[in-house]
């Protein structure tokens, strides 16, 4: 048994169905109704054009730090709308993909990038509209030797990731979603959208209702108050 240099089959995902639904809300509306608890850390931001809306389905990915040969191949592995998710140990010394590699995934219809890791040509990256969350930028290159393993469950900073999960990412950064709860997510971060909505509606009509800023300081104490 080779453990650490394997390749599995993914046996599950989301529903394309959902993937779709979830690219009209706000990662953070969908953080927000999953306790602020799940995030892929602030050091992973988005490398692409602004704007960019990442959700698919994960194909997983763990690799030695500073080495791409497995990603090489979860790239021929994937199909058209996966997200490629990479621990990398979060290693900044060698860049795990550059413009030849993002040319392969946005050929094959994917849906983005996650690497726990660094990224090299960072101006083409940044001209494209393909979604690329990253760690860092170095012009070092990436070695090819293995070992690695895809479609195995992998951790970001404490988010997990297992293969067919739900993977978000907009200009806030990006966050799982676990597939057995994405329909339960997705019903509560639409209402906690709506609400919002409602809220600047009434913010643009200087009807908001801040009392409970005070009310709140009167219930822990506050002195000072008027």
């Amino acid at each position: 048994m080779a453990i650490g240099f394997r390749i599995h089959r993914r046996t599950q995902q989301v529903d394309a169905a959902l993937v779709a639904r979830f690219r009209d809300l706000p990662v953070a509306n969908v953080s927000d109704v999953m306790s602020r608890m799940t995030a892929g850390g602030a050091r992973l931001r988005p490398m692409q054009a602004p704007g960019v809306v990442m959700s698919g389905p994960a194909l997983t990915v763990r690799t030695r730090p500073g080495d791409n040969l497995m990603i090489h191949k979860a790239i021929a592995l994937a199909q058209p709308g996966d997200v490629i998710v990479v621990d990398a140990g979060g290693d900044l010394t060698n860049a795990l993909i550059g413009e030849l590699m993002l040319a392969q995934m946005v050929r094959r219809g994917l849906a983005g990038i996650v690497i726990n890791g660094a990224i090299r040509d960072s101006a083409a990256i940044r001209a494209q509209n393909f979604p690329v969350f990253a760690a860092g930028i170095t012009h070092r290159g990436p070695y090819k030797d293995g070992p690695g393993e895809i479609n195995v469950p992998v951790a970001i900073d404490g988010m997990v990731i297992a293969p067919g999960d739900l993977v978000l990412g907009d200009d806030d950064g990006l966050l799982c979603v676990p597939l057995d709860e994405a329909e339960a997510i997705h019903a509560a971060a639409s209402a906690k959208h709506a609400t919002e909505g409602k809220q600047m509606a009434n913010i643009a009509a200087g009807t908001h209702d801040a009392s409970w800023v005070d009310a709140t300081l009167r219930r822990l104490g506050c002195e000072g108050l008027d």
